[in-house]
């Protein structure tokens, strides 16, 4: 069974290591990079094999420019940005509305990066 391979790109750093520490503990997932300038993220995608990026976004209103750009270029992936002040997140994928959470618990997190039922958006 291949893992989920999850490319990082999240700020402040404590949000950042509390993510790597939960996804590592996850058997079928690995972090495979982490990108500390949101903006070299084209770049490091386009190097790696990621199944999902997860961000918090430079601003917390609207979609992150870098989203469109990233999808573009890889249509499979999965972003999730997570904001980092509050609970909210926003998963992105090409063809399909962006899904808004108000809340996302750590369960509920996971599931999404495995492709699990989604949970209602706000």
């Amino acid at each position: 069974m291949s893992k989920i391979k999850i490319l990082l790109s999240s700020r402040p750093k404590l949000l950042s290591d509390v993510i790597r520490h939960l996804i590592e503990r996850q058997p079928d997932m690995e972090v495979i990079g982490e990108v500390s300038d949101p903006l070299k993220l084209l770049v490091t995608t386009q190097d790696t094999v990621a199944d999902a990026v997860i961000i918090t976004p430079l601003t917390a209103n609207g979609e992150p420019r870098i989203c469109r750009a990233l999808l573009a270029e890889h249509p499979e992936l999965m972003i999730l940005t997570l904001q980092a002040d509050t609970d909210a997140a926003t998963i992105y994928r090409l063809k399909l509305p962006p899904l808004h959470f108000q809340t996302l618990s750590s369960q509920t997190f996971l599931n999404v990066l495995r492709g699990g039922p989604l949970p209602p958006a706000a």
